[in-house]
């Protein structure tokens, strides 16, 4: 993979930002590997790594990632190219870093099939500790974290912040794609967390 340096060099641009509607949810501070074919999608990718801007990932709401322009939630998180490779003719191989939550305000499908957005950026959450009652995620995290490949959490952990707790346990627990959209939708940690905390019991897992 070769390090895309300019990544995040430049800010969005809200008023037409490029969106990848996918079957997956990005979080902020979130890694997420893609494997990207369609020309839409290729041209896109080497417009943003040639400016630095990052584009948008959002969830489907109908349709398919491959095909017809899909309909995307309104809610999605910018992702920054922090490296490329194209080993194979027409298949770009990135991986990406979540950054800010955006919502779409209005958005239209230019002619090749890609999504632009006019989008506002979602305040990111409060930087609040773990409350003592939530100490079971933190600790189940823990011991997930040798298990799980090097590159799904990057450093640097803090396992002390809810919201970067909630939203890696978002990620790597076996939660329906909606339901992990609605997670990553709230705007507070706390709430994420009990959520969380209140699954995991189901599941016999805390």
């Amino acid at each position: 993979m070769r390090e895309a340096t300019q990544a995040q060099q430049r800010p969005p641009d809200w008023g037409n930002l490029p969106i990848f509607p996918l079957g997956t949810v990005l979080f902020p501070g979130g890694a997420l590997p893609l494997k990207v074919f369609e020309t839409r999608y290729i041209d896109m990718t080497r417009e943003c790594m040639k400016s630095g801007a990052p584009f948008g990932i959002c969830l489907i709401k109908e349709g398919a990632e491959v095909g017809a322009p899909a309909t995307p939630h309104d809610i999605g998180c910018l992702a920054s190219i922090t490296d490329w490779d194209m080993q194979q003719l027409g298949l770009l191989q990135i991986k990406t870093r979540g950054s800010q939550r955006f919502r779409i305000l209005s958005s239209h499908v230019e002619a090749g099939g890609l999504i632009r957005a006019a989008a506002e950026p979602i305040a990111d959450d409060a930087v609040v500790g773990v409350r003592s009652e939530f100490a079971g995620c933190m600790i189940l995290l823990k011991a997930l974290l040798p298990k799980l490949p090097m590159e799904l959490i990057p450093e640097p952990h803090d396992f002390d912040n809810a919201a970067w707790l909630s939203n890696r346990l978002s990620e790597v627990l076996p939660i329906p794609a909606l339901a992990k959209q609605k997670l990553m939708e709230l705007q507070d940690p706390d709430s994420r967390l009990e959520i969380i905390h209140k699954y995991l019991g189901q599941q016999g897992l805390k």
